[in-house]
């Protein structure tokens, strides 16, 4: 299904309920699997988040985890200290081209019995899970913050505990606090200081309903909308002004693009305050929120002005390339765009090219951060489903702002 989006120029007033955070969501449903005392409100419906669960309730010796990388990476430590549990973990063709060897080499230090189906490094991964009685591991700290979440969330079943030596520069620090935080909530005890995490060893917790936090990822694109629009207002429920979730950095970030966050008791509203003088720091570090990228970048060509984005080392290794992918869809629209490894440069320009279709290349953010476009041309969004497996209202949301979509199969 392609979605093609009317230069609509004006967006409405309005209020919309996010669904909850699938990263809080995926960390919460594996904490539930190990402690069936927990009960989460304000699950994430998003795809990933629904096939996580299907996997967690699976007794199938085959689990297929399509696209979800958090499930891959939470499922693989997950299994793996399972005494008993036999299961072949696999993924689509694109899961099966994402790196895992650091987490894999990281388990099998514990103790845990992981082998590789078909390439070294890569899933499919067949999972002997096993009791570990070893107490202690050290893996790079500038890796996926999944890796590092996934042995954390596992951490207080084993009869010690854990302690996680980081080595080098730790990245994500925000997701790392999250699990951190998500396992303070339900009783058990942790630390994280300087490059070790201590996380202690816990049998049982109380009955105990954890409410998940709205999507701080989803809430980029209205960010964005609101960014790009002449002047509206749009209300998001449910936030709060001291979240876990790392990608909050919008509330500042997002200044400096003229839009003003305004917390109310379980909310914000964004506002269109500024439209001349935008620009960002010379130098915008993201890595401790890396999905907003893509919004930021794409934010930025709409707004005509040039950005230097750096902390984007993990990109290369989500759903698709999306260093290459930014890099190749916004010159479709005339961007000039420089990328390296860790970094990409986006020169300022006035001219936006309309009716060009954007690939999606199967990743769900570069639909949705190349929608809020659509106020400043119109474009087609190719794939657009794709929005599901983390916003599946993502289209209906933005047609409730006032956005003009016409769907073409």
């Amino acid at each position: 299904m392609n979605i093609k989006i009317a230069n609509c120029e004006a967006v409405q007033d309005t209020t919309i309920q996010i669904t909850g955070s699938k990263s809080e969501t995926n960390r919460l449903l594996i904490l539930q699997a190990l402690y069936p005392q927990i009960t989460i409100d304000n699950i994430s419906n998003s795809d990933d988040s629904q096939v996580l669960q299907q996997a967690l309730n699976s007794e199938e010796m085959l689990v297929d985890i399509h696209h979800a990388g958090t499930a891959m990476r939470f499922l693989t430590a997950y299994f793996a200290t399972r005494e008993g549990r036999e299961v072949t973990l696999t993924g689509s063709k694109r899961m099966q081209e994402r790196p895992i060897k650091i987490l894999v080499e990281a388990l099998r230090q514990l103790g845990c019995d992981i082998q590789y189906e078909k390439n070294e490094g890569y899933p499919p991964l067949k999972i002997s899970g096993k009791k570990i009685t070893t107490q202690e591991v050290t893996l790079q700290a500038n890796v996926s913050s999944q890796y590092i979440s996934a042995l954390m969330l596992i951490a207080p079943s084993l009869p010690q505990g854990l302690i996680i030596n980081l080595e080098g520069k730790v990245t994500s620090i925000p997701y790392i606090n999250m699990t951190l935080s998500l396992l303070r909530a339900i009783g058990v005890e942790g630390v994280f200081n300087e490059n070790t995490i201590m996380i202690k060893p816990k049998e049982t917790v109380e009955k105990k309903t954890i409410v998940v936090e709205s999507d701080w990822s989803s809430a980029s694109y209205f960010y964005s909308t609101v960014a790009l629009s002449k002047e509206t207002k749009i209300t998001l429920g449910s936030y709060k002004k001291d979240s876990y979730q790392g990608d909050s950095a919008l509330v500042q970030i997002y200044k400096y693009l003229g839009v003003e966050t305004t917390f109310g008791t379980d909310r914000i509203t964004l506002q269109k305050i500024a439209t001349d003088n935008l620009e960002l720091p010379k130098e915008l570090d993201l890595s401790n929120s890396p999905d907003i990228a893509q919004t930021i970048a794409v934010t930025c060509f709409g707004l005509g002005i040039g950005c230097y984005l750096t902390g984007l080392h993990t990109l290369k290794i989500k759903e698709t390339d999306r260093l290459e992918a930014l890099k190749t869809e916004l010159e479709k629209l005339g961007a000039s765009v420089m990328i390296t490894e860790n970094s990409l440069t986006l020169k300022p320009s006035e001219k936006i090219k309309s009716d060009v279709a954007i690939a999606t290349y199967q990743d769900h953010r570069m639909a949705m951060a190349f929608a809020p476009l659509g106020l400043k041309t119109s474009l087609n969004i190719v794939e657009a489903e794709v929005v599901s497996k983390s916003y599946p209202d993502f289209w209906t949301d933005l047609e409730t702002v006032g956005f003009k979509l016409f769907t073409e199969k």
